[in-house]
C-alpha cells in the first residue's frame, strides 16, 4: 500500500475536520494531491455498496409482491363470503355457489400461507440490507475519514520536512510528527475492522440468503402447484408461525 495520485473521489467523501484534512480533500478533489490507496479494499468496499442497491432493489420488488398477495388474499376471502351468502339465498344454484365459496376458502388460506413466507422473506433481506450491511458501511465512513486524516497529516509533516530547520520549526515538525502517527494508528486500525466485517459480512450473507432464497422458492412453488400440504410443510421446515385470522394486517407472520 503507497500513497497514489487521487483523481477519484470514494463513494461517500469524508468530512475535513482540520485546515490540514479541508487542503487535502481540495487537492485530491482537483487531483493534486496524492492520498493512500489499498485497491484490494477499495474494492471490496465497492462491492459491498453495489451489492446493497441491489439488494435494496429485490427488497422494494418483494415488499411490493407482499402487498399485492395482501389485496388478492382480502379479495378472494370476501368473494368467498359473498360466494357463501348466495349458496344459502339461491337454492337453484346452492352447490354451485357452495364450491366456488370453498375453493375461494381454500386458496385464501394457501395465501395466508404463502404471506407468511413471503413477509419472512421480506424481514431477512431488510436486516441484512438495513442493519448488517448499513453497519458495515458506517465502518467504512469512519475509515474513509481516517483515511483522509492520514493522508492530510502526513502531507503536513512532508512539507514541513522540507522547510528551514529552525526552532520554531522544529518545534512544529515535532507536534507534526505527534499528529501524523496518532493518525496513522487510527487509519490502520480502522483498516483492519473495515478488513474483518466485509470478511464477517460475505459469509454472514452467504448463509442468510442461502436459507431465505430457499424458502421463497419452495414456498412460491407449492403455492403455485397448489399443494397446500407442501407449503404449510415449508413454513414449518423455517419455524415459521402464523397469526390467526384477525390479527392486524398486513402480515399474519410472527417470527421465531
Amino acid at each position: 500500500m503507497r500513497p497514489a495520485l487521487c483523481r477519484a473521489a470514494m463513494g461517500v467523501r469524508p468530512r475535513a475536520s482540520s485546515p490540514q484534512c479541508t487542503k487535502q480533500l481540495l487537492s485530491e478533489r482537483f487531483g493534486r494531491g496524492s492520498r493512500t490507496v489499498d485497491l484490494e479494499l477499495e474494492t471490496q468496499i465497492e462491492l459491498l455498496r453495489e451489492t446493497k442497491r441491489k439488494y435494496e432493489s429485490v427488497l422494494q420488488l418483494a415488499r411490493a409482491l407482499t402487498a399485492h398477495l395482501y389485496s388478492l388474499v382480502q379479495t378472494q376471502h370476501a368473494l368467498g363470503d359473498a360466494f357463501a351468502d348466495l349458496s344459502q339465498k339461491s337454492p337453484e344454484l346452492q352447490e354451485e355457489f357452495g364450491y366456488n365459496a370453498e375453493t375461494q376458502k381454500l386458496l385464501c388460506k394457501n395465501g395466508e400461507t404463502l404471506l407468511g413466507a413471503v413477509n419472512f422473506f421480506v424481514s431477512s433481506i431488510n436486516t441484512l440490507v438495513n442493519k448488517t450491511m448499513e453497519d458495515t458501511l458506517m465502518t467504512v465512513k469512519q475509515y474513509e475519514t481516517a483515511r483522509l486524516e492520514y493522508d492530510a497529516y502526513r502531507t503536513d509533516l512532508e512539507e514541513l520536512s522540507m522547510g528551514p530547520r529552525d526552532a520554531g520549526a522544529v518545534s512544529r515538525l515535532d507536534a507534526a510528527q505527534s499528529q501524523f502517527q496518532s493518525h496513522k494508528d487510527k487509519y490502520e486500525k480502522l483498516r483492519a475492522d473495515v478488513a474483518i466485517k466485509l470478511k464477517f459480512l460475505e459469509e454472514n450473507k452467504i448463509k442468510v440468503m442461502h436459507k431465505q432464497l430457499l424458502l421463497f422458492h419452495n414456498a412460491i412453488s407449492a403455492y403455485f402447484a397448489g399443494n397446500q400440504q407442501q407449503l404449510e410443510q415449508t413454513l414449518k421446515q423455517f419455524n415459521i408461525k402464523l397469526k390467526t385470522p384477525g390479527a392486524e394486517k398486513p402480515s399474519w407472520l410472527e417470527e421465531q
